[in-house]
């Protein structure tokens, strides 16, 4: 098989094998993972969760497919320069499947993905009703992810993500189990979701020294917390944030009347994404370079014909 570029999972490697502690934000389209980029993060994921409730308006029940996720992290990939890991779920099928999945993902872009170890169709996290694959079965995944790791990206990071702590017939001897194999399978870096309290999260670091790790958990870790469990990097869904803030706004309108519309406008216009910010986000002045570049200049000079509130040469290089 061919390789892909490797630059970003190449930095994304350092990072996480660093341990540095840090924040990555999620989301499901390119528009969230600019914003992450814009705002300084480093590192940006593709949440299943988001991307069934942004791209279908369905729950987190494993009810989007293989190729609608990658579809979705190729035109993140391509709108951002940050590393992206990507929540491939179940991996959409067995050993053989998943190894297509990460295959796809990789050649995609991605710098990262996280495997889990329920049973098709999953659960959220956070959702009761989770059931585990037998560990044989999700040794054989997590190999066969490892795999094409190894064969495309070796730079390409592998979480194991187990539900194990909240599952049927699960607890915490059965995490630490399952840890300790997919380890030996070729994981990078060991996700446990669902730990109950701080105490565990000491008590699986004592047990797994060495390996870089992440935790759900609720309430959340503090910065002092992630650096003494050594947790490599903590989630932010902003996307949340966005839906309340958005269904506020929405009410206050349906209450309010256009007048909420127009002083939002105007209390926003020096923000950086307020008036035409978005625009200047997603590219338009280097659009213009690139029309300066290719095309006649008869047809750059539209722009002093035309009307417009916004003039996208005004921040584009050299002008």
């Amino acid at each position: 098989m061919a390789k892909p570029d490797s630059g970003t999972s190449a930095a994304y490697r350092a990072l996480i094998e660093s341990q540095e502690p840090h924040t990555t934000v999620f989301g499901a389209t390119a528009h969230h993972a600019q914003l992450a980029q814009a705002a300084g993060f480093k590192a940006f994921g593709v949440s299943g969760s988001n991307l069934s409730t942004h791209m279908l308006g369905m729950p987190d029940a494993g009810l989007t497919t293989m190729t609608e996720l990658v579809d979705c992290v190729r035109n993140i990939c391509r709108a951002v320069t940050i590393p992206v890991l990507v929540d491939i779920d179940t991996g959409f099928g067995n050993a053989i499947n998943t190894r297509r999945t990460v295959e796809e993902v990789i050649r995609a872009g991605a710098a990262g993905a996280f495997l889990e170890d329920q049973v098709a169709p999953k659960r959220c996290g956070w959702v009761k009703g989770k059931e585990l694959v037998d560990l044989e079965e999700a040794e054989g995944k997590y190999r066969a992810a490892c795999d094409v790791r190894d064969e495309l990206d070796p730079d390409f990071i592998l979480m194991a993500r187990t539900d194990a702590r909240g599952a049927v017939g699960g607890g915490f001897d059965e995490v630490v189990r399952r840890g300790h194999a997919y380890l030996n399978a070729g994981a990078d870096v060991l996700y446990v979701e669902a730990l109950q309290n701080r105490e565990e999260i000491r008590r699986f670091r004592e047990i797994f020294p060495s390996c870089p790790l992440t935790v759900s958990i609720r309430p959340l870790l503090s910065e002092a917390e992630m650096a003494e469990f050594r947790i490599c990097t903590a989630w932010l869904h902003i996307a949340k944030f966005g839906a309340v803030a958005m269904y506020d706004f929405l009410k206050k309108y349906q209450r309010e009347g256009r007048q909420v519309w127009e002083d939002f406008q105007v209390e926003t216009q020096n923000h950086p994404l307020g008036g035409f910010g978005l625009f200047e986000l997603t590219g338009f002045p280097a659009l213009t370079e690139l029309e300066k570049k290719y095309l006649p200049a008869r047809r750059f000079e539209k722009y002093e014909e035309s009307i417009g509130m916004y003039d996208p040469r005004a921040n584009a290089k050299g002008t």
